[in-house]
């Protein structure tokens, strides 16, 4: 049976702890406010970017003229997986998820003869990847999000995509990111973004029912595209990083929640046994009173 010291010190290292996961809870709660705005207000616009991207290169006639980003490179040998976690730990299953669903993709990948190639966004991914992927990893960009998503960033990892797509690294670009949508709630997903693939429109195609409104453009279609699909996937990007943003402020939020409920049981649990326990003692040394009084 652990001592009296033994039980207070252990219940104020316990109070301790669930001081700071509640802090922690309340500063994820701050940030999520403000994330989960960013990621909610950034999808109308991402949306009819590739809305628009989609509609310029279904007009185009002859796809051997289309830029690589649209037509591809003709090959899928050769696959390039963009896994955004997090740079630090503590937010429950939010790193785990996307490593696995990395983990999975890559070795189906390689399973079926392709080569793999990870980018890792977030210090947690090239933590996690490293022991089985190791060689695989190419590169790594760190402290992203740390003080908010800004497209600049998003821009230099897309930049380094771009330099990568025109080396002929790879053919195909993949981005796993949890996308938002609440704090107890982030959906694993896997976003096609090099050679760019059209968002499904069977749905709008019902709603309007009618036929679609034929443009023309100045300058031409290739030109436009040229200078969109890098932008487009400059911005796909930004919107993954603004949702895996807001997923991991909740996910944490969440967590912390969870352990600071988690502490307080203990906490009652420790204090139950403490009581216990003196009483114990105390029943002992009057035990011992009484029996000494009766012998004399």
């Amino acid at each position: 049976m652990p001592s009296l010291k033994d039980l207070k010190i252990r219940i104020n290292s316990v109070k301790s702890t669930q001081k700071i996961t509640s802090a922690m809870k309340m500063v994820a709660a701050a940030k999520l406010r403000r994330a989960q705005e960013g990621a909610e207000t950034a999808r109308p616009y991402a949306q009819r970017m590739e809305g628009m991207v989609a509609a310029i290169g279904a007009s185009i006639g002859d796809p051997t003229g289309a830029p690589k980003m649209l037509a591809g490179t003709g090959s899928d040998n050769t696959h390039l997986l963009v896994a955004c976690t997090a740079d630090r730990g503590l937010c429950g299953g939010f790193n785990g998820t996307i490593v696995r669903e990395v983990r999975r993709v890559a070795r189906k990948l390689k399973s079926d003869g392709k080569t793999v190639k990870i980018l890792c966004v977030g210090k947690k991914a090239r933590d996690l990847l490293r022991r089985d992927f190791k060689a695989d990893i190419v590169e790594t960009f760190e402290g992203i999000g740390r003080r908010g998503v800004e497209y600049e960033q998003a821009q230099s990892v897309a930049d380094k995509i771009t330099e990568m797509f025109e080396a002929g690294e790879f053919d195909i670009c993949t981005v796993i990111f949890n996308r938002f949508q609440s704090a107890m709630t982030q959906i694993v997903t896997n976003q096609q973004i090099i050679p760019f693939q059209p968002p499904e429109t069977d749905g709008d195609k019902e709603k309007t029912g009618g036929p679609s409104a034929i443009y023309l453009y100045e300058p031409e279609e290739q030109e436009i595209l040229a200078d969109l699909l890098p932008r487009n996937m400059a911005v796909q990007l930004f919107q993954a990083l603004l949702e895996s943003s807001a997923s991991e402020h909740g996910a944490r939020m969440t967590a912390m929640d969870s352990a600071t409920r988690n502490a307080g049981e203990m906490i009652d649990n420790l204090t139950l046994t403490y009581n216990r326990t003196r009483q114990a003692f105390i029943t002992k040394e009057l035990i011992e009173i009484i029996s000494g009084a009766e012998a004399v």
